[in-house]
């Protein structure tokens, strides 16, 4: 009787340990998500200095120089189209021209534009019609232009300011 009572009380405990093994317990949460609208750019660095050095015997214009060793590129998810305006921290003096042409596989470029002018206020679109997405490595070129007629320009340095805005 004792090995019978021995016996049920091990099946009892075994059943108890089995029936603990195979308890769960489960509980719920609300997780929020959210994407807010987001805007970035950054450029390779700053462009080479432009130096006027020589013109043409007889024309006012002196020729033009170029740099297009810098390029940007910029992510953006706002739903429709964005752009990307230029505007410098300090108009040129008449006779000084500063045209930036900004390249772009995600929009269209406006080509180049003539930002001398375009301080605070009055930036100009330079890319229109950008999409949701990416756009990497893009081109931003640089013109400057003078007349004879303007005279000398000492070394100055103007901020050209590039705004990815809807």
């Amino acid at each position: 009787m004792r090995t019978r009572f021995v016996a049920i009380l091990t099946v009892l405990l075994l059943a108890g340990f089995a029936a603990e093994s195979n308890a769960q317990a489960s509980v719920n949460q609300n997780v929020t998500l959210a994407v807010n609208p987001i805007y970035l750019m950054a450029v390779s660095g700053d462009p080479a200095p432009l130096t006027i050095t020589t013109g043409t015997a007889g024309s006012d214009q002196l020729t033009p120089v170029s740099d297009n060793s810098t390029d940007y590129s910029m992510t953006q998810n706002v739903a429709g189209t964005v752009k990307i305006t230029a505007e410098i921290d300090a108009a040129l003096a008449a006779g000084y021209t500063l045209e930036v042409n900004v390249s772009s596989t995600q929009g269209t470029s406006q080509g180049d534009m003539d930002i001398s002018s375009a301080t605070s206020g009055s930036a100009m679109d330079v890319v229109t019609g950008i999409a949701m997405g990416a756009n990497a490595n893009q081109t931003i070129q640089y013109t400057f232009g003078a007349l004879a007629s303007a005279g000398q320009l000492a070394a100055t340095t103007r901020v050209v300011m590039l705004t990815l805005t809807n």
